[in-house]
């Protein structure tokens, strides 16, 4: 025979629980409009290089350190970004024999480089850096 601790505890398991759900709001942080009264504005040079061929790059990427460097300024990286793959599958034959197929992919490399409270001789060092072709350089003021 059950004991009475037993039957209670098994009308409590029977009985449906109710919670009741209430909603609270959701707050979102405030963005900050300009630089704090003060503190001096933080600028970036943000610097995206991209080439087809990793060896090119990492020498152009090396080349734009030096050059940073030998002027004194604070850099932040390279940051190797996601390499980018576009792949492409084409009939080897023009008309007949789908089966025979090949496959082509293009590899884009890609690194970041940020340079903080860039001086206008930095500026104009980097604008006149000879880079190898293949190289393309996207400069972003932020």
């Amino acid at each position: 025979m059950p004991t009475k601790t037993a039957t209670k505890s098994k009308a409590k398991s029977k009985e449906k629980t109710v919670s009741k759900r209430v909603a609270t709001p959701v707050v979102k942080p405030k963005k900050k409009v300009g630089a704090v009264s003060g503190a001096p504005a933080e600028h970036k040079l943000r610097i995206r290089v991209r080439a087809y061929e990793h060896k090119i790059l990492d020498l152009s990427v090396k080349q734009i350190m030096d050059t940073a460097a030998r002027l004194d300024a604070v850099v932040v990286g390279p940051v190797p970004l996601p390499t980018e793959i576009k792949r492409w599958t084409v009939n080897r034959s023009t008309f007949v024999y789908k089966d025979a197929r090949e496959q082509f992919e293009m590899r884009v490399h890609k690194r970041l480089i940020d340079i903080l409270n860039p001086t206008p001789k930095v500026i104009e060092a980097l604008t006149n850096l000879n880079l190898p072709s293949g190289v393309t350089i996207d400069v972003k003021m932020v």
